[in-house]
């Protein structure tokens, strides 16, 4: 904002200056000028008269509305020689001499004319000089008005917008951003408003989850207690020798292992809490057009792919609704178009859609697998990475939420090695 007050303070002077030395300009080059111009018709006037020399011109056939200064010219009818001419006044020819404009007097081939003028160029430079202060003046306003409304209704509200990302920081996640009625920064401003509402509602969502993983160990440990000390009673028994029949000891080991069962229960209980907690998958059914999908995947990775010198197509197709998730279905096409870039050889990725019967299917085909075929049935696995990827950083969960995904949303998602090539199909069903 400083910045941007020492170019107002700049422009304004800078406005100033143009004021000013507009107006010296202009007087200077008006007052060089001040009486020539009816000089110069009066001359070429003079010329015109002259002829030849030998033969003068009428007087009316001279067009006088040529030019801007001379609207009148007189002969005297009295023939005087020039050498003569100071013993003529103005008492001798009253009627040539007193008129009521400016006039000029020239002998040409021995006759003394009179030229009538009109001294009018300094009107004129008042209204030239008055017409380029007004421009100036509005060209001005317009720029200073231009600068103060983009001060006003955008630089200072973005201001206010650069402490939010610091306060997002901190977890002030409470206060709304407030929008303007300038409505500049409206897409923004609902923007960071979803994120902060999201970053709540993740916040709270850690909080219960964090609230009910303490209380289901809680619950689950004293659950797990009573199995325990069954077994160890059992086993305690056992090694004493107070069973000593075979069918007593045949029953307590049933019992030890029923025991065992229970706590792999609860065992399993806490893995599958855990896991669909951390996921916490949600879609919002809904319907899209295949364009949407592509569109969004081609604008996002057409630049990117260019970069690292990677062939990348996406084939024809005909434009259909499809149910399902928007962006929950971009997320799947994004996690498919990362592997093939990560574990591809960087030479071709290719999207190719396709119909069948009641649905629509979408093909992510990238050269360059080194995934074994033994492995294929286990890429879909949560926490599962191939052999190929040792030297690639990840979690083994892309390809588990992309199949829990397409599940919630009705598809289906496979995968197979053709000759080299990894083929990632994506099922959507059509509305």
């Amino acid at each position: 904002m400083r910045n941007f007050n020492k170019i107002f303070v700049a422009l304004i002077v800078m406005i100033l200056l143009l004021f000013i030395f507009a107006n010296v300009f202009l007087n200077t080059s008006n007052s060089g000028m001040n009486g020539r111009p009816y000089q110069v018709e009066i001359a070429r006037l003079a010329l015109e008269i002259e002829g030849n020399g030998t033969e003068n011109i009428d007087l009316e056939d001279i067009d006088l509305s040529v030019y801007s200064y001379v609207n009148h010219i007189e002969k005297m009818d009295i023939e005087i020689d020039s050498n003569e001419l100071s013993n003529y006044n103005e008492n001798d020819c009253e009627s040539f001499y007193n008129v009521g404009s400016d006039y000029a007097i020239r002998e040409i081939n021995g006759e003394i004319y009179r030229f009538d003028y009109v001294v009018s160029e300094k009107s004129h430079n008042v209204e030239t000089i008055l017409a380029v202060n007004i421009i100036i003046a509005v060209m001005s306003l317009l720029l200073l008005c231009v600068l103060v409304f983009i001060r006003q209704k955008i630089l200072i509200p973005f201001e206010r917008l650069t402490d939010v990302p610091y306060e997002l920081a901190k977890g002030n996640l409470t206060t709304p951003m407030k929008e303007n009625k300038s409505r500049f920064f409206g897409r923004f401003v609902w923007g960071v408003n979803m994120l902060r509402e999201n970053m709540e509602l993740q916040k709270q969502r850690e909080l219960d989850l964090h609230k009910s993983r303490k209380t289901l160990l809680l619950s689950l440990s004293h659950d797990i207690k009573t199995p325990v000390s069954a077994i160890k009673l059992y086993a305690k028994a056992l090694s004493r020798g107070l069973y000593s029949d075979k069918e007593s000891r045949y029953e307590i080991t049933e019992k030890i292992n029923a025991n065992a069962d229970e706590i792999e229960g609860f065992v399993s209980q806490i893995i599958n809490a855990s896991r669909e907690d951390f996921l916490n998958l949600e879609v919002d059914m809904g319907e899209f057009y295949v364009s949407g999908l592509i569109n969004n995947i081609w604008g996002y990775y057409k630049e990117k792919l260019a970069l690292i010198k990677t062939d990348f197509s996406v084939g024809e197709y005909s434009d259909c609704l499809l149910k399902g998730d928007l962006d929950r279905s971009i997320e799947v096409v994004q996690n498919i178009m990362e592997n093939a870039i990560k574990y591809g050889d960087g030479k071709s990725v290719e999207i190719t859609v396709y119909d069948e019967e009641g649905c629509t299917l979408v093909e992510v085909k990238n050269s360059g697998c080194t995934l074994p075929q033994t492995e294929l049935p286990h890429i879909f696995e949560s926490f599962w990475r191939g052999s190929n990827s040792e030297r690639e950083k990840g979690s083994g969960l892309g390809l588990y939420i992309c199949r829990q995904l397409m599940g919630k949303m009705g598809g289906e998602i496979f995968a197979q090695i053709q000759d080299g090539f990894m083929i990632v199909t994506v099922v959507f069903f059509r509305a």
